[in-house]
């Protein structure tokens, strides 16, 4: 099964990575699911976040499920309109992604790449010539949590999202939970 990179931008191997999800922790999400670039609004404090991570020394990578493509909701150029934005609008804070990664794939195609398995995770390690061992891995679900885990990267939770639902239910008690992208960023670069 396939797993597509959006862009790479060339960085020496020796930053460190931080791992966010998409739909979420970046933006807000939608259970109609964000189908253009209208719909891709930031959650606020995200890009100034990821600003702050950029300024910090780390390489941002984004690992995404996209399956609104296999249901159809939208196509690969319009996904492309709606990073697009994304890249411009994290720009006009000084921030940016090196890569982003996304699984095009529906919940029953049975790939390795869509959350909660690891092969998107894994694609970024090769890509990156990386262990994920430890490396920070941002989400609001569950199945965020579960890919990072089976790389050995350190999930964070935020309650954005489907964050607060997931902050309702059994949250493993050894992975932190902070209100938002911006919260979790603030805790990570005390303690950097």
């Amino acid at each position: 099964m396939a797993v597509f990179v959006f862009q790479i931008l060339k960085t020496p191997s020796n930053v460190p990575l931080i791992i966010l999800d998409r739909d979420g922790v970046i933006n807000y999400d939608s259970d109609e699911y964000i189908k253009s670039p209208e719909e891709w609004v930031p959650i606020p404090g995200s890009l100034e976040a990821i600003a702050r991570l950029n300024q910090a020394g780390y390489q941002v990578v984004v690992a995404t499920n996209q399956s609104g493509l296999a249901r159809g909701y939208f196509d690969i150029a319009t996904l492309d309109r709606i990073h697009k934005k994304m890249h411009d609008a994290l720009a006009l804070h000084g921030g940016k992604v090196a890569a982003l990664f996304y699984c095009p794939h529906g919940p029953d195609e049975g790939c390795d790449c869509r959350k909660p398995r690891p092969g998107l995770f894994e694609q970024i390690a090769r890509q990156f010539t990386v262990d994920l061992k430890g490396v920070p891995a941002i989400g609001d679900s569950l199945r965020d949590v579960e890919a990072a885990r089976a790389v050995g990267a350190r999930p964070i939770l935020v309650r954005t999202g489907k964050g607060s639902r997931v902050a309702q239910q059994d949250v493993p008690g050894d992975v932190p939970l902070y209100a938002d992208l911006a919260a979790a960023v603030d805790a990570l670069l005390a303690k950097k």
